[in-house]
């Protein structure tokens, strides 16, 4: 009887009880955790993912050309707990035939919520009037104090009309907004109908919005999107949400015309670095509010991580970090219910699933 070969699937965060329990039920996996909240350095990334059949990795974790070295010939499969893959060298894990997996629209409600909420404490200016009550600055009622900007008759722009996008504008319109608009690589009518939203150039939607919502991918393209020239186009009383990556704005530009008053306040889902230092320019402004990633406790709920090895032997490992561990069986089935693979599937799609053949 020929003994069973483990395969390695090294994890590189502490990870919920129920997470760890699903990984384990696949009995030809050998499971090694970097048994800590913090980041994993990277040198002891090297050495966990050393001879490594699946990785499964947070957005914070770089898998570069030096990992996938350091991982060697054995790894067959990468899963990242995010929608986003830009912290992977996928031109890279393409070349060798690494399997990526993702987990799309695990987080969209949570963080349009994000957004929504982001939105309306910059717009009315809810971290000031906190403030403004611990330091004893509110004497009485005043007719002009802390004033913000309201939503209704309002022109929304959303930067990126995907499902987090159109997430974010589903829970905007019932605030009484009188117009959306969208800027992307190109038009989306149907997703666009629901709203009513109008395609339109990005120096358009930054000088007709008045609140502006980013939640487009990082690419070579949106890089660096939101600059000097961008915040220039805006109204002075716009208001400016990122729930993007923090690399889509530049943000010395967003400083300045903050602290210049070139726009009226600012809401940060997403920073470069984060945490922002503690000295960041961003931090000395009242109308700039950097918030905290709280999307995850009890909101990420499936990571599919597919093992395939040479022999053509398969697993399917269901990694599930929710609140509910029912959700690991949902999420073992998630792509062979819907008949696809979690794989790098070409450039223009390059975390989407490819429908089996």
């Amino acid at each position: 009887m020929k003994p069973v070969l483990l395969m390695k699937v090294f994890v590189t965060r502490r990870i919920p009880p129920e997470g760890r329990a699903a990984l384990a039920r696949a009995a030809d996996c050998e499971v090694e955790q970097w048994d800590s909240d913090e980041p994993i350095p990277v040198k002891e990334l090297e050495r966990g993912v050393a001879g490594a059949h699946g990785l499964l990795c947070l957005l914070s974790d770089h898998v570069d050309k030096r990992i996938l070295d350091a991982a060697g010939a054995n790894l067959k499969v990468i899963s990242t707990l995010s929608v986003g893959v830009d912290h992977l060298a996928l031109d890279e894990i393409k070349k060798r035939g690494i399997r990526v997996g993702y987990t799309p629209d695990v987080l969209t409600d949570a963080t349009a919520e994000l957004a929504v909420s982001l939105l309306l404490t910059t717009c009315r200016r809810l971290p000031e009037a906190i403030e403004e009550v611990k330091n004893g600055g509110w004497t009485s009622w005043k007719p002009l104090w802390l004033c913000g900007y309201g939503l209704t008759q309002s022109t929304v722009g959303i930067v990126g009309l995907g499902r987090i996008g159109q997430a974010i504008a589903r829970r905007l319109k019932p605030f009484g907004v009188q117009r959306f608009l969208y800027t992307g690589r190109q038009p989306r009518p149907e997703e666009a109908a629901e709203f009513q939203a109008e395609f339109v150039s990005t120096p358009e939607l930054a000088a007709q919005s008045d609140f502006i919502v980013v939640a487009c991918s990082l690419t070579p393209a949106t890089k660096g999107l939101c600059n000097k020239d961008f915040f220039q186009k805006m109204k002075e009383t716009a208001v400016f949400v990122n729930i993007s990556r923090g690399d889509v704005v530049n943000q010395d530009d967003l400083y300045q015309a903050l602290a210049s008053g070139q726009i009226a306040a600012a809401g940060l889902d997403v920073t470069t670095p984060e945490p922002l230092p503690t000295n960041h320019p961003l931090l000395t402004l009242k109308n700039c509010g950097p918030g905290i990633q709280l999307r995850a406790p009890g909101l990420l709920q499936k990571t599919v991580l597919g093992l395939r090895g040479r022999s053509g032997h398969e697993a399917a490992v269901a990694a599930a970090v929710c609140a509910k561990s029912k959700h690991w069986a949902a999420a073992m089935s998630y792509c062979r219910q819907e008949g696809k693979d979690p794989i790098i599937s070409d450039e223009k799609r390059p975390c989407g699933c490819k429908q089996r053949s």
